[in-house]
């Protein structure tokens, strides 16, 4: 082998690098020349969109919804099989906003096709307190423009998707302007992506059914309905109406009651967080509530619901004041929604014919066993004496004709009380110089009680008859201050509302004189000179009380009526059974300071 041969001789390795090199050249200019054109469009991968939204009644956070970012109207995407981009729904939206008026012989309300929400809800058979009356509105309109909501807004577990539908022109499924009810009426709309409609049945009474169904991208998702923007009667005073506002649930039989102010802020209330096991709920005042109701034969806690307080400023005495909101929302355990709404009065009967009951909410408090028979007892004189005020005067009439023998024993009481007062005073003038704490001071009581013992007297049955009536007051104050029958009920003259204390102070005034003509009638039972100044001044008192507090001025037509009745009867007790003589010893003892004087 020669030199040259031996220098260009090739190793294993390097025979190698050259083989891989003269290889990856044919394949590039294969693939160059001769390989297959890719195409010019991929084909987009599939990507079927989530639809598992949390489920009312747990803590699942609203992220597990899909977000609609989408303006009304506006198409959003979806995917079909053959990859191409096409909206879910077929967009579906007006053009305009319109209004809507259902009404019969009870209601008034008005919606609108922006959110296919409550803008008034005027109740016919009552007024509110405005001069001169008007028709009563539960709708607050101001307060729904401030906090950005309306009775009836759909509820949902996405912001964004829940502020689309509360915003959206809606088709109204009549060209009417005007519906009288029994009427039927479907709100429906649809971006491409979010689907929503509603269906309202009305019929001659106060309940409405809702049917609420809301889809995306043809899947169903949670969806409640609300009571936005406040509640009730604006325009009432003392107290004033934000605090007669609460939101209620019934669970398990138990009703619970939330003031307005009590209320947390929606911080406390994360989207998608529902309570469940609600029988029923909804939000009050007074006289007037909206509440939420499963359908008839629904199992019981079949509700759930989200409550909370948003803020909105008012002028209280020329400065701005931050006034609480009450919100609601409710949604059932199933999807789509479907539950009915009464809106209306609190009218005891008619509740308690409600499936389920809800009489519950006309709260006569822990007196409700007196103020329940005083209350139907006045319902019952009603039917006879079409005036509520001399149907107070009729039952006033009635339970003291029915205490009058509680009054003949406190009198006799009484004058047995007369007779030994001598006795007494001189036992008390046996111990005056002993202080309270003294323990012979003790011993005086032991001696009042002796002789008390042997006259058979009970030293408290001489009030014992007026002691009975304080309960009857407060229940019928109660009764007078929670009824929806003694709202705005006149009496005569100045009285036009039973319910309201006297603008005039006229019958607290007189109250006052027929109650201390009465304390004059009647003998006293204590010899102890303050506990006399405190039983005149009584009266007086009575009378303060009922010009500077809110108290009925129909339980002051009570407490009038008791007093005149309590003069003439003590009259009659006065001439029938005289007082005892004075002692003989009172008699020379006076005669002795005449004398000496």
């Amino acid at each position: 082998m020669s030199e040259l041969q031996k220098k260009f001789k090739l190793t294993h390795e390097l025979r190698i690098v050259v083989a891989s090199l003269l290889s990856l050249v044919v394949i590039l200019l294969w693939a160059k020349y001769f390989g297959p054109k890719p195409p010019t469009n991929l084909p987009q991968a599939n990507r079927p969109v989530q639809t598992a939204p949390a489920t009312p009644g747990s803590s699942t956070p609203s992220s597990t919804l899909p977000s609609a970012k989408t303006t009304p109207g506006s198409k959003a995407p979806g995917t079909s099989i053959s990859g191409v981009v096409q909206a879910a729904t077929p967009p579906k939206a007006d053009t305009e906003e319109r209004t809507l008026v259902v009404e019969n012989d009870l209601y008034h309300v008005e919606f609108s096709n922006r959110g296919a929400v409550v803008k008034s809800w005027q109740l016919k058979h009552y007024t509110d307190d405005w001069k001169p009356p008007r028709i009563l509105d539960l709708v607050h309109p101001e307060a729904a423009q401030q906090t950005g909501g309306w009775p009836f807004a759909v509820a949902l577990n996405d912001q964004e998707q829940e502020s689309a539908a509360n915003s959206a022109l809606y088709r109204i499924s009549t060209p009417a302007s005007t519906l009288q009810a029994p009427a039927d009426v479907e709100f429906s709309w649809s971006d491409g992506h979010l689907e929503v409609t509603k269906r309202l049945h009305f019929d001659h009474t106060y309940v409405v059914r809702v049917e609420t169904s809301v889809k995306v991208n043809g899947a169903p998702v949670p969806s409640g309905t609300s009571w936005l923007g406040g509640f009730g009667d604006q325009t009432v005073s003392n107290p004033a109406p934000i605090d007669t506002v609460s939101i209620f649930y019934s669970e398990n039989g138990k009703l619970t009651n939330i003031p307005a102010k009590k209320l947390e802020g929606p911080e406390k209330w994360p989207r998608g967080v529902w309570q469940g096991g609600k029988d029923w709920d909804g939000i009050e005042d007074r006289y007037f509530t909206a509440a939420f109701l499963p359908l008839v034969g629904a199992p019981p806690g079949s509700l759930e619901v989200r409550y909370w307080k948003d803020f909105r400023t008012v002028q209280v005495e020329g400065k701005d004041t931050q006034e609480p909101v009450p919100q609601i929302q409710t949604a059932t355990s199933a999807q789509p929604l479907s539950l009915r709404v009464y809106v209306g009065p609190k009218d005891y009967d008619e509740l308690k014919k409600m499936n389920p009951p809800l009489h519950s909410l006309v709260n006569f408090g822990w007196l409700e066993f007196i103020a329940d028979p005083l209350f139907h007892g006045l319902k019952w004189l009603h039917k006879y004496i079409p005036n509520w005020g001399w149907d107070i005067v009729v039952l006033t009439l009635i339970i003291n004709m029915l205490l009058f023998p509680l009054r003949i024993s406190s009198y006799r009481t009484t004058l047995k009380m007369q007779r030994v007062a001598p006795e007494i005073k001189q036992i008390q003038e046996k111990y005056k110089k002993y202080s309270m704490r003294d323990p012979r001071k003790a011993e005086m009581n032991k001696e009042v009680m002796a002789v008390y013992s042997r006259e058979k007297i009970n030293p408290v049955g001489g009030c014992f008859q007026m002691f009975l009536q304080m309960p009857i007051w407060f229940g019928l104050n109660t009764v007078l201050r929670y009824a929806i029958e003694m709202r705005h009920a006149s009496w005569f003259g100045w009285i036009r509302d039973l319910s309201a204390k006297d603008p005039y102070y006229i019958l607290p005034i007189t109250m006052g004189l027929s109650m201390y003509l009465v304390s004059k009638m009647t003998p006293m039972t204590t010899t102890d000179p303050q506990q006399q100044m405190m039983m005149k001044i009584m009266p007086v008192t009575m009378a303060g009380l009922f010009m500077i507090s809110p108290i009925s001025s129909g339980l002051a037509v009570y407490i009038l009526t008791s007093s005149l009745v309590g003069i003439v009867q003590q009259w009659w007790l006065n001439r029938t059974h005289p007082l005892p003589a004075a002692a003989p010893s009172q008699a020379r003892g006076k005669n002795g300071k005449n004398k000496k004087k």
